[in-house]
């Protein structure tokens, strides 16, 4: 991952942004895609209303519910944040899944603007927006960024169960390929990133949009900003969309449940999109992909010969890299 001078972008990633769209002064737009989440979404929109860092607006749009979500974040913009809320798709009751939906907000996005993703059943942290445009601005001008960070998980009642993962950053876009860290409810990234994004659509076909956004800032060489303190408490219920395991144990059940069909299935996709973005690469990195994609057409001898070949195509955890090679040869 860059971290230092991005002299070398000009060639690989369109200058979509200058120096000045970088700027804080633009905010934080936050976006917001609520489906049937009318038990949690005050905690969550009132922890928007809590943060430190101030220059915010919200950006939703409601994903089909049934029952009163829409109503509830209406009044939210029609008074506690009023002038700073943005509804969209207003007038249609389409369910278009979380991917889709996110895909709409984004479009939404003023040019300039840092972008953070939220779910609807969450609690940030105070500092959370501050820390991440900190951690943001201390990158150069121009370089795609992303920030991510650990959660506290809780129960339904927001009592603390755990930690979620520390994290690591990925040491080449093959990491980002194989796992994603950046757990979207804690994701921030700033207007280059927001500008590669629009300048790559559609996103993968098979991941949702935390994943897209972290493989594609991964893969332009651009800037991971890992936190590992947390920055929200993550509520775990059983009407999660995604949720995260709380052990290593859930987690790996919930990897072998999935079994390696589904996740190979997930690797050749990203792969291929990577490929036909070829715009936002490296020589070295699209050289790396084409073995990759041409290698995984042989059988299992020839995938060892990449896992040999490509050590950064592995996941975090010694059991978790253990089940993604045998998948990784056999699937």
């Amino acid at each position: 991952m860059n971290s230092g001078d991005d002299a070398s972008f000009p060639d690989r990633v369109p200058r979509l942004v200058s120096s000045r769209m970088r700027n804080a002064s633009s905010g934080v737009t936050i976006l917001l895609s609520v489906h049937n989440g009318e038990a949690y979404l005050n905690a969550q929109i009132d922890s928007f209303l809590a943060q430190d860092y101030t220059n915010w607006r919200l950006i939703w749009r409601d994903d089909g519910s049934s029952d009163a979500s829409r109503s509830i974040v209406r009044a939210f913009a029609a008074h506690r944040g009023a002038g700073r809320c943005l509804e969209i798709d207003a007038g249609t009751s389409a369910c278009l899944g979380i991917a889709e939906s996110y895909r709409r907000l984004l479009a939404h996005v003023r040019p300039g603007a840092m972008v953070a993703f939220s779910d609807q059943d969450d609690v940030w942290l105070p500092d959370k927006l501050q820390r991440a445009v900190t951690r943001l601005g201390d990158v150069p001008a121009g370089t795609p960024a992303l920030y991510c960070a650990r959660q506290v998980l809780t129960d339904n009642t927001l009592k603390p169960i755990g930690l979620s993962p520390a994290l690591t950053p990925p040491a080449s876009c093959l990491s980002a390929l194989t796992q994603n860290i950046a757990t979207g409810c804690t994701v921030v990234f700033n207007a280059a990133t927001l500008a590669l994004l629009m300048a790559t659509q559609p996103p993968p076909s098979l991941i949702l949009h935390d994943w897209w956004a972290y493989l594609t800032v991964s893969a332009a060489g651009g800037t991971i900003c890992v936190d590992n303190s947390p920055s929200i408490l993550y509520r775990q219920h059983g009407a999660n969309a995604i949720g995260a395991a709380p052990s290593r144990l859930n987690r790996g059940k919930a990897a072998l449940r999935r079994g390696p069909t589904a996740f190979m299935a997930i690797f050749r996709s990203s792969l291929d999109w990577l490929l036909a973005h070829g715009t936002i690469l490296s020589p070295e990195t699209i050289d790396a992909l084409v073995i990759i994609r041409d290698g995984l057409r042989g059988g299992p001898l020839s995938r060892m010969r990449l896992l040999w070949r490509f050590p950064h195509l592995a996941r975090a955890g010694f059991a978790e890299n253990l089940l993604f090679r045998l998948w990784f040869v056999c699937g």
